[in-house]
């Protein structure tokens, strides 16, 4: 991070818990720890591969990631099958 005490390092984190907080556990309201755990998964896949983000112009973050990997690695003379 950028060094001690600056604001913004946390910025991207929190944002993505608040997130998870209001989408997901206050929703369900989880008894039982296993549950909690597959409820989370689903939800971070959900997150990743299917929920649109604005700040990245309604993309994914998985489609984004992919086109990124496959552009780094097609530069650089990879091919991906």
């Amino acid at each position: 991070m950028d060094g001690r005490g600056r604001a913004l390092d946390n910025v991207l984190v929190e944002r993505l818990w608040r997130s998870v907080k209001y989408e997901e556990v206050y929703l369900k309201d989880y008894q039982d720890v296993r549950v909690a755990k597959d409820g989370l998964r689903n939800y971070f896949q959900f997150y990743n591969a299917e929920r649109p983000h604005q700040s990245l112009d309604n993309a994914t973050p998985s489609e984004v990631y992919y086109k990124e990997l496959l552009n780094t690695n097609t530069k650089a003379g990879y091919t991906i099958h």
